[in-house]
């Protein structure tokens, strides 16, 4: 069942009565392409079969099996056969019935051939006009939503040139959180049904953003060769809050899916699973997933990798760190997904430098 272009529009007409059918394929055959059913059981067949939908339904209420009422409660559970517009085939004590049912219009019998043309062609173009809005909001949202990836992607790597990192630890820890979902979504691990429900490509793309709210921390403190003093380390924290500020201000225009994950993992990817992270103290699965994953590739990342303010580390000697973490900085069952993988994060280390 899909949909295509066709020069003549297609119209279902739907009756029990041969002479129905036949009285308004003859009303209609010189406009529109005619196609028929004698219940609704076979007009839902039919739409089902058709390589090209209608674009109108004609359907008389009182049929034997299926009535026009019960066929169009099927179809408005079809996300796109409730999109085409249904003309109901009435008499004239129940066009109000019809009318409440979700039909668009109503043809009374005995069929006025004028009527039945300019009802049909009255709500063809309405149909038409609809789609093309729909089809232009559709273009424009899809234009919006690339732009501010682009921009957003932009800004991530922005704040990794400034801190030194050239880019690279963005790519790697979405590398890493990409591995370590699909190693659960592949082995219907622990958290698999809750990661397809969350979109994992998106996920993966808001990894990012990680980091975003460091464009708030001043230089001094963001390439400080050194270990951060209390203060400064206040300060570093709320890298967090600013990220989520950020994100905020965008979600209050455009509300998705990516941006909540943008939102989730920025503002919580420090979090501990113990209930002793920053800056909100939540513990366990309190935690959104997505940036329980984050927390976890982020710090075998610092690790792996040489920082302004450290030398890497072996890549067996980071391991048993994250293991000292297994369920206390660490949500536990992630950690073990890691170590199952470990190779493979090791291998996209040495190939992201």
């Amino acid at each position: 069942m899909i949909n295509g272009s066709n020069p003549r529009p297609t119209v279902l007409v739907v009756d029990d009565v041969e002479m129905n059918i036949m009285i308004l394929e003859e009303i209609l055959k010189d406009s529109y392409d005619i196609i028929t059913a004698g219940n609704g059981v076979q007009a839902l067949n039919v739409l089902r079969e058709a390589k090209i939908l209608p674009k109108i339904i004609l359907l008389d209420v009182f049929m034997p099996e299926m009535n026009g009422y019960e066929m169009l409660e099927i179809m408005k559970t079809d996300n796109t056969l409730r999109r085409i517009p249904v003309i109901f085939i009435t008499t004239s004590d129940s066009e109000t019935e019809a009318l409440s049912s979700g039909a668009v219009d109503f043809i009374s019998k005995p069929f006025l051939p004028e009527i039945v043309k300019l009802r049909v062609k009255n709500q063809i173009e309405l149909k038409n006009y609809s789609d093309s809005l729909e089809k232009m909001v559709e273009e424009k949202a899809a234009e919006i939503t690339s732009t501010l990836n682009n921009t957003l992607q932009t800004m991530a790597n922005i704040i990794e040139y400034r801190n030194l990192e050239s880019g690279s630890h963005v790519k790697r820890t979405q590398l890493f959180s990409e591995a370590m979902i699909y190693h659960i979504l592949d082995f219907s691990l622990p958290y698999a049904d809750e990661l397809r429900s969350l979109e994992p490509d998106i996920i993966i793309k808001s990894v990012a953003l990680h980091d975003v709210g460091k464009i708030g921390i001043p230089d001094k403190i963001l390439l400080k060769p050194g270990k951060l003093d209390h203060e400064e380390f206040e300060i570093m924290k709320t890298h967090t809050v600013i990220g989520k500020d950020i994100i905020e201000s965008i979600l209050t225009n455009i509300d998705t899916i990516y941006l909540q994950h943008c939102l989730d993992i920025c503002y919580c990817h420090h979090e501990r699973f113990d209930g002793k992270g920053y800056p909100r103290g939540l513990a366990g699965t309190g935690i959104p997933l997505s940036a329980r994953i984050v927390s976890l590739v982020d710090v075998y990342d610092a690790l792996v990798c040489a920082r302004v303010y450290k030398t890497a580390i072996p890549y067996e000697e980071a391991l048993q760190i994250i293991r000292q973490g297994r369920g206390t900085q660490f949500d536990p069952l992630l950690t073990d997904a890691l170590f199952t993988i470990a190779d493979a994060f090791e291998k996209i280390s040495q190939d992201n430098q």
